[in-house]
């Protein structure tokens, strides 16, 4: 008898060590429970990718098929890590083959996840904006930090950034500024409001529209160079898309050098600002990409 309650205990004490070692996800799919600190990590995103990266965690394979990829995510072109497939499109096999202990992707693979979870425990890096970029991309990075035992790093990296947020918010609603936000591409110029894709603009760092009632949509309002003089706006944010697939080719700063925007404040006053279209549009959510958001936006304000 009391050899049986000895293993009993033993039992219980084993299931307790495990599910103490056991974190549950909630993402934009639903809740993942991940058991133990994932060793072979496979990464399908450049948001997640970058983050897993600043927080020191190296994968076994991640999504290989961009036409670009920041410099600081450069070494994960090496044959070392597994092409896993693209954002749009994993390569399932390959991903099996792996032998994964997770699998972390980004929102454009959120679509897979059901039948990634099959293969692993799947979490899905992909902010919801709709609580504004900066909150939501804490939650995140504070998943990552609970699945890795990240967590100190984590909120570490979250305290610093938050004060600079706090910062540019606080001058630009003290100082009443205002920008424009543009995208250039193929030739093709369209504006992007507090309810867009770069909401974080005006949500978070704290600028008021120049244009009251840009249209929402992911590609944004199409407007003109005669638009832009006509809105004069104090800064004037330019996200370059045609650098995407060949930064050579590019004509957007040659299109921009005319009369018309010359004639504007955000001109005339330095603070016009091209952003980094990695970190505004690839690496969505990333660690490196918001500390490099947050580098354009100072070059912008008045700090």
């Amino acid at each position: 008898m009391k050899t049986f309650i000895h293993a009993a205990l033993l039992s219980l004490a084993a299931t307790s060590a495990m599910a103490s070692d056991s974190v549950v996800i909630e993402h934009r799919m639903g809740q993942t429970e991940v058991h133990g600190v994932p060793d072979r990590v496979v990464v399908i995103g450049l948001g997640s990718l970058d983050a897993v990266n600043a927080l020191g965690i190296n994968p076994v394979a991640v999504s290989k098929t961009l036409p670009q990829v920041p410099a600081y995510l450069e070494k994960y072109k090496d044959d070392k890590y597994a092409n896993v497939g693209s954002l749009f499109e994993p390569n399932f096999e390959e991903i099996y083959n792996q032998n994964p202990d997770i699998i972390i992707v980004g929102p454009r693979s959120s679509t897979s996840y059901d039948e990634l979870s099959k293969i692993a425990p799947t979490v899905v890096f992909a902010a919801d904006n709709s609580k504004g970029y900066w909150k939501a991309t804490q939650e995140q990075w504070r998943n990552l930090g609970k699945v890795f035992g990240k967590e100190a790093l984590v909120e570490e990296k979250i305290a610093a950034m938050d004060k600079e947020f706090k910062a540019i918010n606080n001058y630009n609603q003290t100082n009443v500024v205002d920008a424009l936000t543009i995208m250039s591409a193929g030739g093709k110029l369209s504006s992007f409001g507090a309810d867009s894709r770069f909401s974080a603009i005006y949500t978070d760092f704290g600028f008021n529209e120049s244009v009251k009632g840009i249209k929402a949509s992911n590609h944004g309002d199409m407007i003109s160079f005669e638009f832009i003089r006509e809105s004069d706006p104090k800064t004037l944010l330019v996200i370059d898309r045609d650098t995407l697939i060949n930064p050579a080719e590019s004509e957007t700063r040659e299109q921009f050098d005319n009369d018309l925007i010359k004639a504007t404040q955000a001109y005339k006053n330095n603070k016009m600002t091209y952003l980094d279209l990695n970190a505004w549009y690839l690496s969505m959510s990333g660690i490196t990409a918001t500390e490099q958001m947050i580098s354009d936006i100072k070059n912008s304000v008045d700090l």
